[in-house]
């Protein structure tokens, strides 16, 4: 795209998704602790697993797309992420957003042989019980004890995010 070619947002359109964002933001790196929702997670075999079954581990809850370039250049960074704590009490899972297809989510797993459980939100709820997540990659990191620590959207500085999950796993 040259600097020439008009975006398919309008100035206004673009003004206020950027100040969505920059809330966001801002509002992620406040410091509260609230309880991650209680989501029932559908993963690519069919199995399910909820928000309670991550108490005792520290776990990152990625929204993403197969459709999301940042997504998917972030990909390799979650993957190296999660080998390095997997085995600490870490745990990741990454939701695919209700519009990516299935079988994109499938082949993508597949292909790139993600380490981390998958799941699909085919209507939605998820993403609604989390804020109502429409910007990906939408990335959550939960303590413990069950409570967000850090939302990060966007892509998340990596060195930052593995210096949090390493705080948060030397906590008991």
């Amino acid at each position: 795209m040259t600097h020439d070619t008009p975006l398919p947002l309008s100035r206004r359109s673009l003004l206020v998704t950027l100040s969505a964002c920059g809330l966001v933001a801002l509002l992620s790196g406040c410091g509260r602790r609230d309880a991650a929702p209680n989501s029932t997670f559908v993963l690519l075999d069919g199995s399910q697993i909820s928000t309670a079954d991550f108490k005792g581990r520290v776990t990152l809850v990625n929204f993403w797309a197969t459709t999301c370039v940042s997504c998917v250049r972030k990909m390799p960074a979650l993957i190296s992420t999660y080998n390095k704590f997997k085995d600490r009490g870490f745990e990741t899972i990454a939701v695919a957003m209700s519009y990516d297809p299935p079988a994109w989510v499938l082949n993508f797993a597949q292909t790139r042989q993600l380490p981390f459980k998958v799941a699909l939100d085919n209507t939605g709820q998820i993403a609604r019980d989390w804020g109502d997540v429409r910007l990906t990659p939408t990335t959550y990191l939960v303590d413990r004890q069950g409570r967000i620590v850090r939302q990060f959207v966007g892509e998340a500085d990596l060195a930052a995010l593995q210096q949090m999950i390493e705080r948060l796993l030397a906590q008991s």
